[in-house]
C-alpha cells in the first residue's frame, strides 16, 4: 500500500513539474506549434506559425467551433492576444480581468477579476493586452498599475506586486515578457507626465531584480542597489524638465536570445509641447536595448527627436534575418519603417510605409536622424500675440500614427512585414501647460482628420530591404487589430467593423473572412492539437479611436462594442 502511494505521489509530482512552463519552453514558442506561451508567438514578435494544414487552398472552408462572451456590463476595448497551454486558453479582459477557457469546449475553467480603485487614469480605453506564462503561474497586468500571478490551474492569486503609484497617473496594458527567466514589464501614463522605464523581476515571486529608466537623467537599479544613471543628466532635456519626461514603455517589448537584449519602444516625451524641452529628450519615442543581465542600456535608436506630435515610439521592434544580419523592423507610429542592426542599433534602412508624412522629408541614413519640415512643427505659444495658443499645423501622421499598438507580423518564408497602417492627419497646436501630479501633461490641442474619401485602414505587405510595398487590402475604418501570418501562405487580420479576415500571402486576395459581431481590435493566434490547426481572435470594439479620433471618430461610431473570443477550425 505504501509503495503504491509513493508511487502515485511520484508520478503527481512528475505530473505538475511537466506542467510547468520553462524557459525551454518560451525559447522555442515561435516554432512549437501546440502551445502559444508568449506574446507576440514568440519572444521575437514575428506572428509568424509554422502550421500548413489551413492553407490557401482550404481556408474559404474555416468555421467557427466555440465562441465565449466574457459577460457583464464591462465590455469597451478589447485589445488582447489568448495564450495557450495544456488545453487552457488564458485571455485577458477589459477592466483587468482575465480568464481561463476550456480550449476543446469554449468553457470557462476560472475567471479573476481585479478590484479596480476609484481614479485610474488610463489615458486610451480600459484595455489589457495579454499575459504571461511561467512556471504554473499566468502573470498579468492591471489598470492601477499592479503586477497579478494566478495559478494556472485554480485561478488563485499567487503573488501580487505594485508597478508604481496609479494616483501619479501611471497604469499598465501591456502584456509582460519573460526573457532569460526574467518578468519584464514597463510602465503606461506618459500623459501624466510619468517617467518610463523597464522593471525585471522575478516571475515565480515577483521580487524586483533590475530597473532601468527610459528619461535621461533618472538612476537604474539593480539589486537594490544603484545601477547607473540612463544618460547624462541635461545633456538633452533643458533644466528640470526631465523629472516629468514621460517616454512610458506602454506597448511592452521583444527579447532575442541570440543577442541577449530585451527591445522596448518609449513614447511621448511630456509635455507635448515641444518649446519646453528643447533637445533631443533622450530616451523618448526610441528602441531602447536593454542587457537583460546587467539592466543596462546596451544602445538607442531615436525615431522622432524632440517629438513635438505624439508620434510615440512603441511600436514592437520585431527581429529577423537581413542579408546574413540579425536585425530588427519597426513601423513607427510617425510613419516611418526602420530597420536596425539588433545588436549595435545601426541605422540599415528607413522609408515611410505611409503615402503622406508632413513633419519629416526623410530619414538620412548617414545620420540616422530625420529630415525635418520646421514649417510644420506646432508654433511656441508664448511667441504668439495672446500667449495662449500657438500657431497651428496640419500634421501627417496624425498622433494615432501610421501604425499604433496593433502588431505586425513578418514572414521568413515570404520576407514580407504584413503592417496593419493608418491613413489620417491632424490639425495640431500648442498652449501653455505646467505639471501637476495626476493631471493631464499634453499641452496641445488637436482634431484627427482622414486623408481620402474611399479609406483609412490598409494592411500592406511590405519588403523591409526595398520598402516597396507587394501588396494592400484597404479598408474604411481605421485597422486597430494585429496581424498573424503562417507558412500556408496566408495573413490573418481583423477590422472594427468585425470581421476576421485570411488573405494570401504573397498577393493579397483575401480568400476568407468572418463577422464576429463586434470590431476586432486584437490580433489573432494559432495553435494545432493533433491533426488540427486552430485560429482565434478577441473581439470588441473600442480603444483610443473612439476616445481620441475626432472627426475619424464620428465617420466610424455606428460600430458596436463587445466582448468574446472566438475559436475556428477546418470541418472534418
Amino acid at each position: 500500500m505504501k509503495r503504491k502511494l509513493l508511487s502515485l505521489l511520484i508520478m503527481a509530482a512528475t505530473a505538475h513539474v511537466s506542467a510547468q512552463v520553462t524557459d525551454a519552453m518560451i525559447a522555442k514558442d515561435a516554432a512549437d506549434t501546440d502551445s502559444v506561451l508568449s506574446w507576440g508567438m514568440g519572444t521575437q514578435g514575428q506572428r509568424f506559425s509554422p502550421l500548413t494544414t489551413i492553407n490557401t487552398k482550404n481556408v474559404n472552408k474555416l468555421t467557427p467551433v466555440w465562441s465565449m462572451s466574457f459577460g457583464g456590463e464591462k465590455q469597451r476595448g478589447q485589445e488582447s492576444q489568448p495564450l495557450v497551454y495544456k488545453g487552457k486558453m488564458f485571455v485577458t479582459a477589459s477592466y483587468s480581468r482575465i480568464f481561463a477557457i476550456d480550449v476543446k469546449t469554449g468553457e470557462k475553467v476560472w475567471k479573476y477579476e481585479h478590484r479596480l480603485p476609484e481614479g485610474i487614469m488610463p489615458c486610451c480605453d480600459v484595455v489589457n493586452r495579454g499575459a504571461a506564462l511561467y512556471d504554473n503561474l499566468v502573470i498579468f497586468g492591471t489598470l492601477d498599475a499592479q503586477l497579478v500571478a494566478l495559478d494556472q490551474n485554480t485561478g488563485k492569486v499567487v503573488w501580487r506586486e505594485k508597478i508604481d503609484d496609479y494616483t501619479a497617473g501611471y497604469s499598465y496594458t501591456a502584456a509582460p515578457l519573460i526573457a532569460d527567466g526574467l518578468l519584464l514589464t514597463g510602465v503606461s501614463g506618459g500623459e501624466f507626465g510619468v517617467v518610463g522605464r523597464v522593471d525585471a523581476r522575478d516571475p515565480k515571486t515577483g521580487k524586483l531584480v533590475w530597473s532601468r529608466p527610459t528619461v535621461e537623467g533618472h538612476m537604474g537599479y539593480k539589486d537594490g542597489k544603484e545601477n547607473g544613471i540612463s544618460g547624462t543628466t541635461n545633456a538633452t532635456w533643458p533644466g528640470e524638465t526631465w523629472k516629468t519626461g514621460g517616454a512610458s514603455t506602454w506597448l511592452g517589448g521583444s527579447y532575442d536570445a541570440s543577442t541577449g537584449l530585451a527591445y522596448f519602444g518609449t513614447g511621448n516625451p511630456g509635455p507635448w509641447n515641444s518649446h519646453v524641452r528643447k533637445g533631443d529628450n533622450l530616451y523618448s519615442s526610441s528602441t531602447v536595448a536593454i542587457d537583460v543581465k546587467t539592466g543596462k542600456i546596451a544602445w538607442s535608436y531615436q525615431n522622432t527627436p524632440n517629438d513635438a506630435w505624439d508620434f510615440d515610439g512603441v511600436n514592437e521592434f520585431v527581429t529577423f534575418d537581413m542579408d546574413g544580419k540579425r536585425v530588427g523592423g519597426k513601423a513607427d507610429r510617425n510613419g516611418f519603417f526602420y530597420v536596425n542592426d539588433a545588436k549595435t542599433g545601426k541605422l540599415i534602412n528607413a522609408f515611410p510605409f505611409v503615402k503622406k508624412t508632413t513633419w519629416a522629408s526623410s530619414i538620412d541614413l548617414k545620420t540616422g536622424r530625420p529630415v525635418f519640415d520646421p514649417a510644420n512643427r506646432p508654433g511656441d505659444p508664448t511667441a504668439s500675440s495672446d500667449g495662449k495658443k500657438g500657431s497651428s499645423v496640419f500634421a501627417a501622421p496624425g498622433f494615432l500614427g501610421g501604425k499604433n499598438q496593433m502588431p505586425m507580423a513578418y514572414s521568413p518564408k515570404t520576407q514580407l512585414f504584413y503592417v496593419p497602417t493608418n491613413e489620417w492627419g491632424m490639425d495640431i497646436w500648442n498652449e501653455p501647460i505646467s505639471y501637476k501630479k495626476g493631471a493631464a501633461y499634453l499641452g496641445a490641442g488637436f482634431t484627427m482628420r482622414p486623408l481620402f474619401e474611399d479609406h483609412i485602414g490598409s494592411l500592406r505587405a511590405i519588403d523591409p530591404k526595398t520598402g516597396k510595398v507587394a501588396w494592400e487590402v484597404k479598408n474604411n475604418a481605421p485597422l486597430w487589430g494585429g496581424v498573424l501570418t503562417t507558412a500556408g501562405d496566408l495573413v490573418f487580420w481583423g477590422t472594427p467593423e468585425g470581421y476576421l479576415k485570411a488573405a494570401d500571402a504573397k498577393t493579397g486576395k483575401v480568400l476568407w473572412q468572418f463577422q464576429t459581431g463586434s470590431g476586432v481590435v486584437a490580433p489573432p493566434i494559432t495553435w494545432s492539437d493533433g491533426a488540427d490547426q486552430y485560429v482565434s481572435v478577441v473581439s470588441g470594439w473600442g480603444g483610443a479611436v473612439p476616445l481620441w479620433g475626432g472627426e475619424v471618430a464620428k465617420k466610424v461610431n455606428f460600430l458596436e462594442q463587445g466582448g468574446s473570443v472566438w475559436t475556428f477550425k477546418l470541418p472534418k
